[in-house]
């Protein structure tokens, strides 16, 4: 992913520091799903669940997720900072606080936020605080927000069992930040070229992909 600026944030920029942004958003974000035809912002059919997750450049991630069985949407963009209506070149700055989150948006009768936890765990490395590879910054820092009681459950839960995995292998602590959603406040839609960036792009950058490790799921449908 390309960064923007000489000067690669590892501190967590306070809501004072941060860049202000503006009241509106300031580009268009497409309506549907590249690949899966679905809207990209809703409606939704209707006991649809959504989670958010962020595991490094968001490119990858979201490509993981819209993959997965059962999972009606996904989108890429900001979330976790201070900045209202964040660009993608102000979020690269690490002044916004926000980091590369992937929206899933999946149907809790077909899989379940386990399965999805599974795949986020699985497929990126989440001991290194504010990194993933050569990508480095607040930006692509670790994360999980969680929209229901089930998804805070299935977070500790998961998280402990990987924690587990990591151990036994001899790998550190997991330092993904884990939070309600509410906390974290409002996910911001990046750029129409972000969104299914890698189907767009199938030759793009991406550092994604299965790390070794399994996370072992308990009661799995």
């Amino acid at each position: 992913m390309i960064m923007f600026g000489n000067r690669l944030a590892t501190t967590m920029v306070t809501r004072e520091q941060a860049l202000p942004g503006r009241p509106t958003r300031p580009f268009t974000v497409p309506e549907t799903h590249e690949v899966l035809g679905t809207p990209l912002a809703g409606p939704w059919p209707e006991g649809t669940q959504v989670i958010y997750v962020a595991m490094g450049c968001f490119w990858g991630a979201e490509r993981i997720f819209w993959q997965l069985p059962g999972v009606v949407t996904t989108a890429v963009g900001y979330m976790g900072g201070f900045t209202r209506n964040p660009t993608y070149e102000e979020t690269c700055t690490s002044r916004t606080g926000h980091t590369e989150t992937v929206l899933v948006a999946y149907d809790p009768e077909v899989t379940s936020p386990e399965l999805l936890l599974k795949a986020f765990w699985e497929n990126h490395d989440p001991t290194t605080p504010n990194r993933q590879g050569n990508d480095i910054g607040t930006q692509y820092r670790s994360a999980i927000y969680w929209t229901t009681p089930q998804q805070e459950a299935a977070v500790r839960a998961t998280s402990e069992a990987f924690q587990r995995e990591l151990t036994e292998h001899g790998l550190g602590a997991i330092t993904t930040e884990m939070r309600p959603a509410s906390e974290a406040g409002e996910f911001y839609y990046a750029e129409d070229y972000h969104q299914q960036y890698l189907h767009k792009n199938p030759g793009g950058y991406c550092n994604h992909g299965p790390n070794g490790l399994t996370c072992q799921v308990g009661a799995l449908p």
